[in-house]
């Protein structure tokens, strides 16, 4: 009895030296709901993902890009970085029969600077495997014949302790596997992400749809939802937006989220709507609308669609200086913003918030000639960047900004600066999960043309943009990045080379991690692309400024012209050619099912006074003009909607004041 009480005050002090402290584990014993963290919960849509209804039940499916759906796992792992020995994960899911050569993530846990996989699940065929780092490299647990992809709701719990991995599909027997090695306790969690739906890439997106997807720490769920009256579709923890149609907001929106049932439809006079009519669709040909039943009333989702009749003088907006650019965007939950790049430093340019139905000065930001502001995120981090078009002082070197958003200060603030030469233009854009700004370099110091533009990318470890590439441009003016089906393009717009505006513009391609010229375009003074879509045909136009050459006189009032993407010969070919006086931009925007361009008419050789000319898209007979609007050297123009309207807003070169136009419908 000695003996035996020696060996428990030995092991009492050996307890008590190694832990100095009380123990706690490092996240709370409680459910996780991964799809619930990575939805917004004032309810603003994500692109990408949808809303679905089948079988009886809702479920997400995303085809949005795999960095959207992803959160750091330090929100989770609060107290240090390891990742429970014991836990369980809960998910719903529904998928179609896959080809017994794909294979799908359900979730998955990353290193972010080496992209190596610390856990995830993963679907195929007729298997579900469960991925984990170990000490002798990667583990893989697979549960065959399980017949998860066979179009049916499925509710899984997955359970890990110590050496034994358990799978429980719609509360039947569990299945139990013996792994050579336990679960590791010193997993490490420091610096990894997790991603929804993903493995971080496009390839293994899960193309079914998810209903439920919960980490439990330190247990086993399947006694907390098993017994289930629906075993198939057993709740754990369910984000509210799928089990309840979104209400529908104080305006005639549609629902917060793209919406999709496996319902009836019922024709003629009002039905009932209640909890038994919930998700069903009514089309009422007197109107015509088609309604969708949220368990308490009628909630229109398709109205007879709007149609433009006039355009109408809304707002003068006056701003700093003469303006080069409007950069329109949004913040969610703070509002929608416009940003005016101005000539002057002077105040600098304006920050615009709408506010009761007009743009007002929200902020003023440093800018030396202000050619062009972007908008861009970098995962949940928004950013605006500006093309400063000369130096602060004379002879100094001529810096462009990034500025980010401070949610704490609700403002822009400076956060890194770029060494550019008479930039006019910034592109952002999101390539296979990485971030990219290009830049357009207008000309340099000794006022030659020809000069590299630069693409800079984003580094996630020092956490600014590095340069990833140059490419030589000619007085480059403007960027267009644009994707057709898996294919990456980049087209630029070159002005001038120093003898000529009547020189090649190009159009790149996105090739083993680098831009490749594409195509060459003979443009004339090009100052802007606008890329646009028409159902199944892609366009590009160009905004011709001038002719000028060392022969003949400059003219202004030249064609500008629209390409069509021939998918025969995989080249832009000529579809419309339109005359314009000076061009320097084109807006492409949709009101209802008509799809209209807005040009940009600057100069015509003798007055700024111009008009700029909506056209509207004819199919056949291509863009015909429907309103003229006057102008005086109009710069840009910028689409917006808000919950009053559509609007119009152009920025104008020569007179501190910008105009917002009010599209009015019928």
């Amino acid at each position: 009895m000695s003996e035996l009480l020696l060996v428990c005050v030995i092991l009492l002090s050996a307890i008590t030296y190694t832990h100095t402290g009380p123990w706690e584990p490092c996240t709370d014993l409680l459910p996780i709901d991964f799809l619930l963290r990575v939805l917004p919960v004032s309810g603003e849509p994500v692109s990408g993902v949808r809303m679905v209804q089948s079988g009886g039940a809702r479920g997400l499916q995303f085809s949005t890009s795999p960095v959207a759906l992803s959160f750091p796992s330090s929100q989770i792992f609060t107290n240090c970085h390891l990742f429970p020995a014991e836990f369980s994960i809960v998910l719903t899911l529904k998928s179609s029969r896959l080809p017994p050569e794909r294979e799908e993530y359900v979730f998955s846990l990353l290193d972010e600077d080496s992209d190596t996989l610390l856990l995830g699940l993963r679907l195929s065929y007729n298997k579900l495997h469960f991925l984990r780092s170990g000490s002798r490299g990667n583990k893989r647990i697979s549960f065959r014949s399980v017949g998860l992809a066979d179009g049916s709701w499925h509710t899984v719990v997955l359970a890990v302790t110590g050496i034994y991995t358990i799978l429980t599909v719609d509360c039947s027997m569990p299945l139990e596997l013996r792994n050579e090695d336990p679960f590791p306790s010193d997993l490490s969690t420091k610096g990894s992400r997790f991603f929804i739906g993903s493995r971080r890439r496009w390839k293994g997106l899960f193309s079914g749809l998810m209903r439920q997807l919960v980490l439990l720490p330190g247990s086993d769920a399947t006694p907390h939802i098993c017994p289930s009256l629906k075993p198939q579709l057993a709740v754990f923890s369910i984000p509210p937006v799928l089990l309840h149609l979104p209400v529908k907001p104080p305006t005639n929106q549609l629902p917060f989220y793209p919406y999709e049932a496996e319902v009836r439809v019922t024709q003629g006079y009002r039905p009932p709507c209640g909890s038994a009519e919930e998700g069903q669709l009514w089309f009422n040909t007197h109107t015509p609308e088609l309604s969708l039943c949220d368990g308490h009333m009628w909630i229109p989702l398709l109205q007879e669609k709007k149609r433009l009749d006039y355009v109408e003088d809304y707002q003068d907006l006056f701003t700093n200086s003469e303006t080069f650019d409007m950069e329109v965007f949004q913040i969610p939950s703070v509002g929608l913003f416009v940003a005016a790049a101005n000539r002057d430093s002077r105040p600098g340019s304006g920050i615009y918030k709408w506010t009761d139905g007009k743009f007002k000065l929200y902020q003023n930001l440093s800018t030396y000639d202000a050619q062009a502001w972007k908008f861009f995120t970098v995962g949940k981090k928004r950013f605006l960047v500006v093309a400063n078009s000369r130096s602060k002082r004379e002879g100094k070197q001529e810096l462009s900004v990034i500025y980010k958003w401070s949610p704490r200060q609700q403002k822009f603030l400076p956060y890194q600066t770029i060494h550019t030469h008479s930039a006019r233009d910034w592109e952002a854009f999101h390539i296979q999960g990485d971030t990219f700004l290009a830049v357009a370099n207008h000309r340099r110091e000794d006022n030659s043309h020809n000069i590299d533009s630069v693409i800079y990318k984003w580094n996630p470890g020092t956490k600014i943009f590095e340069v990833n590439q140059t490419i030589q441009t000619s007085g480059a003016y403007d960027w267009e990045f644009f994707t057709v089906g898996p294919y990456y393009f980049l087209a630029v717009a070159n002005t001038f080379n120093g003898l000529s505006t009547y020189i090649n513009s190009t159009i790149y391609i996105w090739l083993n991690g680098m831009f490749h010229p594409f195509q060459f375009i003979m443009t004339a003074g090009a100052t802007d692309w606008e890329m646009f879509q028409i159902e199944s045909r892609f366009f590009l136009a160009v905004a011709n400024g001038q002719m000028l050459s060392e022969r003949g006189p400059n003219l202004h009032t030249i064609n500008s012209t629209i390409y069509e993407l021939d998918m025969t010969s995989k080249t832009f070919i000529k579809f419309q050619d339109i005359l314009t006086n000076s061009a320097v931009d084109w807006e492409f925007f949709t009101v209802g099912d008509e799809k209209f361009l807005v040009v940009a008419n600057s100069y015509d050789g003798n007055s700024y006074s111009q008009n700029s000319v909506i056209y509207r898209w004819q199919g056949y007979e291509g863009f015909v003009p429907v309103h003229r609007l006057p102008t005086i050297g109009c710069r840009d123009w910028e689409f917006f909607n808000t919950t009053e309207g559509s609007y119009l807003i152009y920025s104008s070169a020569t007179v501190p004041l910008s105009k917002i136009f009010k599209l009015k419908t019928y």
